[in-house]
């Protein structure tokens, strides 16, 4: 390394974000990890199974139900939609990069001759580009004559951006990509979601981090990410950590507004924790530190690779369509309870509405009003 990248990664190491990730997040995830040991240590004296049993998808007279993974282009997205495609779906790629969701699709269809697999370019940090995706969909739904419904809809799109980045629409580009997008794709999808013959799920992607956050204020600003635009000091960490809660409290809220609206609803949400997995989100981190990290993780013992790590996300998508609001963590159908502040349900009431607002705002201002 020259000069100039020692500077850089000197000026990392000394910051604030640094050193959250490095406690923090630790700390979060070895309590995850003693809360999954305590719990299963217990269940082991008293003889419960403590996990749920995966189930195979059922068909549609006799044509494939339709999965969409977002952030399909690598790591957990890629691993889950293969995954999916060996177990029946019909599998719908969405990403940024459509070479990259070409080359999955091909990768698919090369493992299984009889894997079906759509792919969409699709930028989910962009309200007008998740509003784009549903009218293509629709679309390719009726060309291809198939129900015009989704069965399986995991929201697993991510990134972690060490730089503020603020979207066309004026979002801060890691709520906007990790909570917002997942919000808008979801409530835009419930239709298709409820439409569905067979029991349909939405599995949100969510992060053990969530556990770093003591409390939270709730407005249109700070769900945009507006709020920390204007920061001297980006502070990418507690960003992060705050979008992943939000997936989370959406979540909870979710699966109380479905029930609520129709107690027979055979729509079930579920979040998932895959836990530390080696993927490309510290891209943005300089290339030492990365390596230091995933040696580190390696060492306790705690890093996966994406194969491994899929297997939570396998678990909340196959669980028994009676499972729902629940947290999965751990692998081998595991479930776990999340930090206290994501089970208060006046905080997702709130960050439900305001994010309801901010949806209606961001689709006046898109021209997309029906």
């Amino acid at each position: 390394m020259d000069a100039q990248e020692w500077k850089e990664v000197f000026s990392f190491i000394c910051s604030v974000e640094f050193w959250r990730m490095g406690v923090l997040w630790t700390l979060s995830l070895i309590y995850s990890y003693f809360q999954l040991f305590r719990q299963t240590l217990f269940s082991a004296k008293s003889k419960s199974k403590p996990y749920s049993p995966r189930c195979s998808p059922s068909s549609i007279a006799t044509r494939r139900p339709i999965c969409i993974v977002t952030g399909a282009t690598s790591g957990l997205g890629a691993a889950a939609a293969c995954a999916l495609s060996r177990e029946g779906y019909y599998v719908v790629l969405v990403g940024r990069s459509l070479d990259l969701l070409s080359k999955i699709a091909s990768d698919i269809k090369e493992q299984s001759g009889d894997a079906c697999v759509k792919a969409f370019q699709v930028d989910l940090s962009s309200f007008k580009s998740i509003w784009n995706f549903k009218r293509e969909f629709q679309q390719w739904l009726s060309d291809m004559n198939m129900h015009c419904s989704v069965q399986l809809l995991i929201n697993n799109a991510g990134i972690l951006a060490t730089r503020s980045r603020v979207t066309t629409e004026g979002c801060d580009k890691i709520m906007a990509t990790n909570y917002v997008g997942a919000f808008c794709l979801t409530k835009i999808l419930l239709p298709l979601l409820q439409n569905s013959p067979i029991p349909s799920r939405v599995v949100n992607v969510t992060s053990f981090t969530h556990r770093s956050v003591s409390s939270m204020k709730i407005n249109k600003e700070t769900i945009s990410g507006k709020c920390f635009s204007g920061s001297r000091i980006y502070p990418f960490a507690h960003v992060y950590e705050y979008s992943k809660l939000c997936l989370l409290l959406f979540s909870y809220e979710l699966h109380r507004q479905v029930k609520l609206v129709e107690q027979s609803s055979q729509v079930s949400v579920i979040a998932v924790d895959p836990g530390t997995v080696k993927t490309n989100i510290m891209r943005e981190f300089p290339k030492c530190i990365s390596q230091l990290a995933f040696f580190t993780l390696r060492l306790l013992g705690l890093l996966q690779s994406s194969e491994e790590g899929v297997c939570s996300i396998l678990d909340a998508a196959l669980a028994p369509p009676e499972i729902s609001g629940v947290y999965f963590f751990g692998g081998n159908g595991r479930t776990l309870k999340s930090s206290p502040l994501s089970y208060n349900s006046k905080l997702a009431k709130d960050l439900w509405e305001a994010s309801s607002d901010l949806f209606i705002e961001l689709q006046l201002a898109s021209g997309h009003t029906t």
